[in-house]
């Protein structure tokens, strides 16, 4: 049976019909069944009735994400990180939620080049999708000490380089701000019963509980090949799978495996797969540097040949995660093609001129190919393929705050 086919009704006040996945023995793969009651009014949050404990929504071909020592994940405690996800009260301006950058609609991306903070303040890096987010062994474009989303969420929140969330120093008004809320009053002592109180513990367990939970693997590629539904994908898109897989193209080597990446962790896996590339995107000067705050992996190595490396993202939804690269520099699915099959990206003029396929520490795998027009139209059709279009609208991933709340009151999102 092909994945969250069968939907669990859950009949009484303010139900909500969520999608579960029927496998037999391996109902221990189930999604997590929220119910939400009734909302009294339309400031109040009330947290939802839990129904069961809780389980990975995910296929059974596919192992769950690593999960710390420290953190028993629970259906309080995903629900607990589902509303400080939502809450721009986290955010020094008030507007600035985590969805701020992440939309549940985009694949929790963005659709701007770069991400924008409280304040407007204009950020550095393309604002990446959190689809499967739990798998990634490093959580950034090019940072590789960022390994656990319960050590990542610090940056947003506190960093200053640039402001995202801006709460640097307001660590105490931020606690006492999430205790004074009724929801929140209720919330945590039911995630953390031995520690009940809003602080760093709690909330950066809570969002990275959350994030775990956002699994993405019932595309129209997942159903043709997964579940034998031979119609799931057009003829078009088949014809994008062969070149994908061609090495002609080389596309396979390093979007590879169940994310379409070559960085991946599981809770079985003995040790996590990290891979940054360069792929010729700029060559400033003919000397293979990067612009200022895109170096890359360089960044934090001081190695010359790291120059330009950044992670390979997954390519699970990603016709909705435009524009794309690290800096959002590439606006298209074809535009991305191009550039590869180029050998690299050249700028004519300009302060960030230079041909892309002559940087000296680009990656060996991007040799640039032949394609014809068709040929384009057909691996965009394969990627377009990739979307799961049930992630994309999955109720157990979206705004819990009732209309008027102060979390969501004045919070900006990406597509408002």
């Amino acid at each position: 049976m092909r994945p969250f086919a069968s939907l669990a009704r859950v009949v009484g006040r303010g139900a909500i019909v969520a999608p579960l996945l029927s496998l037999g023995t391996s109902a221990v793969l189930a999604a997590v069944l929220l119910v939400r009651d009734v909302v009294p009014t339309e400031t109040v949050a009330v947290r939802p009735a839990i129904l069961d404990a809780f389980r990975w929504p995910m296929p059974a071909w596919m192992p769950p994400p690593p999960v710390p020592d420290d953190i028993t994940m629970t259906p309080e405690l995903v629900d607990l990180g589902r509303h400080l996800f939502y809450d721009a009260r986290l955010s020094v301006d008030g507007q600035t939620a985590c969805a701020s950058c992440h939309q549940r609609e985009l694949a929790f991306s963005d659709g701007r080049p770069v991400g924008i903070g409280a304040h407007g303040t204009v950020g550095h890096r393309n604002s990446p999708s959190l689809a499967n987010v739990g798998y990634m062994p490093t959580l950034t474009w090019a940072n590789p000490h960022f390994t656990t989303l319960e050590f990542q969420v610090l940056v947003p929140l506190f960093g200053t380089e640039p402001v995202e969330m801006g709460m640097a120093g307001q660590e105490e008004a931020l606690f006492a701000r999430l205790a004074a809320d009724p929801y929140y009053a209720e919330a945590f002592p039911a995630a953390f019963p031995e520690r009940s109180a809003p602080d760093l513990y709690t909330i950066t367990r809570a969002l990275g509980a959350f994030q775990r939970t956002l699994i993405s693997l019932n595309s129209p590629y997942d159903r043709a090949t997964y579940y034998g539904e031979a119609d799931a994908m057009s003829d078009a898109a088949r014809r994008g799978q062969a070149l994908f897989f061609d090495h002609r193209l080389e596309c396979y080597h390093c979007h590879t495996g169940a994310l379409f990446s070559d960085n991946l962790q599981t809770a079985r896996t003995p040790f996590p797969e990290n891979a940054f590339h360069n792929t010729g995107l700029y060559n400033i000067g003919g000397t293979g540097a990067y612009p200022a705050g895109g170096l890359g992996l360089y960044e934090f190595t001081g190695v010359a040949a790291d120059m330009g490396r950044f992670r390979t993202p997954s390519l699970r939804n990603v016709a909705v995660t435009a524009p794309y690269m690290h800096d959002g520099s590439i606006a298209t699915l074809e535009e991305v093609i191009r550039h590869y099959a180029a050998g690299g990206r050249t700028i004519p003029d300009g302060p960030h001129a230079g041909a892309g396929h002559e940087n000296p520490y680009r990656d060996s795998l991007i040799g640039g190919f032949e394609i014809s027009d068709a040929e384009i139209a057909d691996l965009t059709a394969f990627l377009e393929s990739l979307t799961d279009q049930h992630f994309l609208t999955d109720p157990a991933f979206a705004d819990p705050w009732p209309d008027g709340h102060p979390a969501s009151a004045n919070r900006v999102m990406p597509l408002n």
